[in-house]
């Protein structure tokens, strides 16, 4: 009989695949937060941070972080349910729900958490959850988590939703789910009609709307709000402190039932410490800037509309800018073959590392085989001389890499 298998036998192979297949991932240590930080003995240009409005390294919210460790501790000291719910806690949850416009709103560790609490909370086997394809994968976990039937429509593609409805058994519990914003395309889920025909079918609607709080809609209270959404046509909305808020956490809103129902069967919520009470008084102030900011995201639009008119002309270099007006603008490698574009998307990176541009190459499985990409985001922190020096860059990698045309960057219109 095989003896067992050494962890390190096992676990080589499993290793050297992933460096054959170009997927093997390396962590980056790092000083500094924004687009500008200091690593491997130099500075970079930062593109690939989800800190959208510049907060993460804002001194009012460190001089709030410093304030509130005094007044409530560093850590929770304990779960929510035992003695771990402070009052900073409890003033960022009421905060949370009256900018989303909910009832009430449930701060989680992660917004992985929440998104595997909420789901396996409200499902179980013989449950439907019906994703959209392109889905985050905490969201998948979640319905995996539960023992549920994972059901899924065809990206961005509302009426292919309502058809598989249709075609669903009634007599289950059927659970629409969908990112808000895409994190790794960029574009954005029609709500109103994921709502319309969640109603009409007696599904219930949960949206993930981490890249899009803080970003998006006249409050910067995200999709929802951009879309014109009355809160309770999404009863399920998760967002996340760590992307545009610059904190850490997330947060589940809905009706007094739904957090209700959350702090009894949520397992991710009942038997993890509570977050930082000091990030969550920080997170007040995150909340104010949002509020009383709105200049931030005035800016961050302009740097996505500089962007795209510079990108004008990358396709006829090897790549290709998908259709998003979000900070988030990936483009797509567009040389074909296995593994060929996961190579060039490297290769790319690094050639942008040699102009001291930190921008990250993203593979599978974070995105469908044959999808390889830059996944560029810009902060509000970003300025306009920035995107000039990425998109200049961009030309030039790319015909370095790809040797491919010899397009050059539009000129830029006036400031």
């Amino acid at each position: 009989m095989r003896g067992a298998e050494s962890l390190e036998a096992a676990l080589a192979p499993r290793l050297a695949e992933q460096r054959a297949r170009v997927r093997y991932r390396q962590r980056h240590t790092t000083r500094g937060v924004g687009p500008r930080v200091h690593r491997d003995g130099r500075d970079w240009l930062n593109v690939c941070s989800n800190d959208y409005l510049g907060l993460a390294g804002d001194p009012r919210l460190a001089d709030a972080l410093a304030e509130g460790a005094r007044r409530f501790g560093v850590g929770g000291g304990a779960s929510h349910l035992v003695c771990g719910h402070s009052e900073a806690h409890e003033m960022l949850e009421r905060r949370l729900a009256a900018w989303t416009g909910c009832e009430r709103a449930l701060l989680f560790s992660s917004g992985y958490q929440a998104n595997l609490g909420v789901i396996s909370a409200l499902l179980g086997r013989g449950d439907i959850a019906l994703h959209d394809r392109l889905n985050h994968a905490s969201l998948l976990d979640g319905t995996r988590l539960a023992g549920a039937r994972l059901e899924r429509f065809a990206h961005g593609d509302a009426a292919a939703c309502e058809a598989r409805l249709a075609a669903l058994e009634s007599e289950r519990r059927r659970l629409v789910i969908s990112d808000g914003v895409f994190s790794m395309d960029g574009d954005c889920a029609d709500l109103n009609a994921l709502a319309t025909h969640c109603e009409r079918h007696d599904a219930w609607l949960m949206i993930d709307d981490a890249h899009g709080l803080g970003v998006l809609g006249e409050r910067g209270a995200g999709t929802c709000d951009a879309q014109g959404l009355a809160p309770g046509r999404v009863p399920i909305l998760v967002g996340t402190l760590g992307k545009a808020l610059g904190t850490h956490g997330a947060f589940v809103a809905g009706s007094e039932t739904l957090i209700e129902a959350l702090i009894q069967f949520a397992r991710p919520y009942v038997y993890t410490t509570s977050l930082s009470p000091a990030l969550a008084w920080a997170t007040l102030t995150s909340l104010d800037v949002v509020r009383d900011e709105p200049e931030r995201r005035d800016h961050l639009q302009a740097l996505v509309a500089r962007f795209r008119q510079h990108g004008a002309g990358l396709a006829e270099v090897g790549l290709s800018p998908m259709p998003s007006m979000t900070p988030i603008q990936p483009l797509l490698i567009t040389q074909h073959g296995e593994g060929a574009n996961e190579a060039t998307a490297l290769a790319l990176a690094q050639a942008l590392e040699a102009r001291a541009i930190w921008c990250s190459a993203i593979r599978p499985p974070t995105v469908p085989v044959g999808s390889a990409r830059l996944r560029i985001t810009l902060s509000a922190a970003h300025e306009l001389a920035d995107v000039d020096r990425l998109c200049e860059a961009l030309y030039d990698a790319a015909r370095q890499v790809i040797g491919q045309g010899g397009a050059a960057m539009p000129q830029r219109a006036p400031a």
